[in-house]
């Protein structure tokens, strides 16, 4: 049963210092809005392979390719502003030790900033998403595990003023997959201790912070 070190909005300087280097985890997940390199030191210090999201606060990562071992934009060579070594699943279906991780980065959009979208544009990259889970299930039967988000659904978890609304599409994300988990970040506790949520079989689990999950098992608890 994988255990990954999952994280999102918070650096916790306790991890910075090294102690997560004693951690004993098959994966790490970033669900957005922490500075790259921070999640770089992480999976490498556990030596991990390392899945993630960006967040509203994180640089634009869209149309990066590689080619022949080069990081490509546009059909030219780029340096990749995201972490060395990293899996952006935003948007795509990927495998990563032994767990089929669908992800949806970004916001509700709010002002220019990067990875924010309106309700209309995250639900048709959600079908796009769908699709794709879909036709890699035909193709090898696997399901996917985890919906790794930056933003929640829509009324669960999410906040009312409009830069924390969740996204409506992800109840149907979450109906079509039918992934274990969704994981997202973007809503800050404030020390305040949040409850439980559920959409069907799924298990929504706000992630701020750093959690240690085991991700094929019914959660229960907060931050380790």
């Amino acid at each position: 049963m994988p255990t990954a070190l999952v994280v999102a909005d918070e650096v916790d300087e306790r991890l910075c210092s090294g102690a997560v280097r004693s951690l004993d985890v098959d994966l790490v997940l970033g669900a957005g809005d922490l500075p790259f390199d921070y999640l770089e030191f992480l999976a490498c210090a556990v030596d991990r392979p390392l899945g993630f999201v960006p967040g509203n606060h994180d640089p634009d990562l869209s149309g990066f390719t590689r080619y022949g071992g080069l990081s490509m934009r546009d059909g030219f060579p780029a340096s990749w502003p995201g972490p060395a070594g990293g899996i952006n699943a935003d948007g795509r279906v990927v495998d990563v030790a032994g767990l089929r991780i669908a992800g949806l980065g970004g916001c509700v959009r709010y002002n220019e900033g990067p990875n924010q979208w309106t309700q209309a544009q995250q639900a048709r990259r959600a079908r796009r998403l769908e699709r794709a889970a879909r036709r890699l299930e035909r193709k090898d039967g696997g399901a996917v595990d985890v919906l790794l988000t930056h933003a929640p659904p829509r009324h669960v978890g999410d906040r009312e003023d409009p830069p924390h609304h969740g996204f409506d599409c992800l109840h149907r994300t979450v109906q079509r997959l039918r992934p274990r988990l969704l994981l997202h970040g973007h809503i800050h506790p404030h020390g305040e201790r949040l409850p439980m949520h559920r959409l069907g079989g799924t298990e929504v689990r706000n992630v701020v912070g750093y959690h240690l999950l085991e991700l094929g098992a019914e959660q229960s608890g907060g931050m380790t």
